[in-house]
């Protein structure tokens, strides 16, 4: 511990390694939100967790503000847990092991968690601190925000007085969301039949991709190594299938796939070609490697091989349908995130985004209708609401006014095609007026994450100037 010791904020880089210590992937929240409620108590504070696993807790308004507006601030408990290939991390059980180089806190092999955890720390150090000018202030702090929005799903909106929200979820500094894409998550299983392999087998390995959040990164043109590795084994000869397994998390695009296959064919000498053929869009690190490995047992019948391979490159993936009102802002996506091969099914999940909600329904009929033609057992859960834009935005005129007073300069005012929970929290709290910002990150959902000191340091005094103006 204390690796960030010298950081400024002193108290929100504190509580930031406190909270990368704790095993908090989506899923796993009960340490993370004890950790919350013992800071509510520890501060004297009160609290409500709730039995999905979110926690709310209040602090009354400083001398001056008990008139003024209650203000929701609002983050999320869990994170992405991906790794890289070597990285022996079990996310079940061990924190995060940080650092800091040239000015950003990232993480050995792993997802950094700054995607939401500075959130959390950034509320720890306000609600901590009696010396601040505030108006009442409740902070909620949501759970599995990340596979489905599901605190937010479930949160009784009648333990919340305040209808001004200000969300931590964003990732660039001077830049407010203020509306964003709903979305809903699908899965698919596809059983398959296996018999005696009497041919070589080969481990075909994709990587060298850069990854990125299925949201925030789909318009950048970068590869999913799913369908990169379906790609290649379209141009192979006749081979049998025997796994194929990639990525991690169905909202990050999967930087590495690898295929075990059974061939007569040397299938060596079909990847330079492949390689140095391929779109490789703004992915120049793609890399395909095939080794020979010793012969397996079983392999899947030529049927199966056939059904698996035509439904992997049929399924749609990526952009889907671009915003005709906003120049560059993809309108509805999807992400085949998570490739696994267990026993005798292949399961694959997918996260589906739109601004349209009507888009979004059109997609999951039609990723239906493909499970429908291959065999393959579907559902999808998750769904969440687009959060719409406000014309009439007080609370978005007030932190105008804030920040160019602080910057002399006018903060970006956007709509993004990622998911945030003001779409749902909307529906939850009549009339809730929204905005989220955030502090400079990039790289979210990758092993490359990392989060700007300095930045943390501007956004946390901007809040506390922002709540001592409201």
């Amino acid at each position: 511990m204390n690796k960030l010791g010298n950081l400024k904020p002193e108290r929100v880089f504190y509580y930031f390694e406190q909270i990368c210590a704790i095993p908090r992937g989506s899923g796993n929240m009960e340490e993370i939100s004890q950790f919350c409620v013992d800071f509510a108590k520890k501060n004297n504070l009160e609290y409500i967790r709730e039995e999905i696993g979110n926690v709310i807790i209040k602090k009354t308004a400083s001398l001056g503000k008990e008139n003024s507006p209650t203000v929701i601030l609002q983050g999320h408990l869990d994170m992405v847990c991906e790794k890289n290939p070597e990285c022996d991390i079990d996310f079940l059980k061990d924190g995060i092991d940080i650092y800091v180089e040239d000015g950003f806190v990232k993480a050995h092999g792993t997802t950094l968690g700054g995607d939401n955890g500075i959130a959390v720390a950034m509320c720890m150090a306000l609600l901590e601190n009696n010396s601040l000018s505030h108006p009442a202030i409740e902070v909620l702090f949501t759970v599995d925000e990340e596979t489905g929005m599901y605190g937010a799903d479930a949160l009784d909106g009648s333990l919340l007085d305040g209808r001004m929200l200000i969300n931590v979820d964003s990732e660039e500094e001077g830049i407010f969301t203020v509306s964003c894409a709903g979305g809903i998550r699908t899965y698919f299983n596809m059983p398959f039949q296996t018999f005696k392999n009497r041919n070589k087998c080969y481990k075909i390995t994709v990587d060298g991709l850069l990854g990125g959040h299925s949201g925030v990164d789909i318009d950048k043109g970068r590869l999913n190594a799913n369908k990169v590795a379906v790609d290649f084994l379209n141009t192979l000869p006749k081979f049998n299938l025997i796994s194929i397994n990639g990525g991690l998390k169905d909202n990050a695009i999967p930087a590495n796939c690898e295929v075990v296959i059974s061939s007569d064919f040397n299938i060596e000498d079909f990847v330079y070609k492949f390689v140095n053929s391929y779109d490789k869009l703004n992915d120049f690190g793609l890399k395909i490697k095939v080794k020979e490995i010793d012969m397996l047992d079983c392999c899947l019948t030529d049927e199966s091989t056939k059904n698996a391979i035509n439904f992997l490159s049929e399924v749609p993936n990526g952009i889907i349908k671009w915003s005709e009102d906003i120049k560059g802002l993809v309108q509805t996506s999807l992400n085949l995130g998570v490739l696994k091969t267990e026993k005798n099914i292949i399961h694959s999940s997918f996260a589906l985004r739109s601004s349209v909600n009507s888009e979004k329904e059109e997609l999951v009929i039609r990723l239906k209708d493909c499970a429908d033609k291959y065999n393959c057992e579907f559902c999808a859960e998750g769904s969440y609401p687009a959060w719409e834009y406000n014309k009439n935005s007080l609370l978005r005129e007030k932190m105008i006014n804030v920040y160019e007073k602080m910057y002399n300069k006018t903060p970006e005012v956007i709509a993004i095609h990622a998911g945030l929970e003001c779409g749902l929290l909307s529906e939850k709290l009549s009339g809730l007026d929204a905005v989220s910002i955030g502090p400079d990150m990039a790289d979210i959902h990758t092993p490359r994450e990392r989060l700007s000191v300095e930045s943390v340091q501007r956004v946390y005094d901007y809040l506390i100037n922002l709540l001592s103006e409201m």
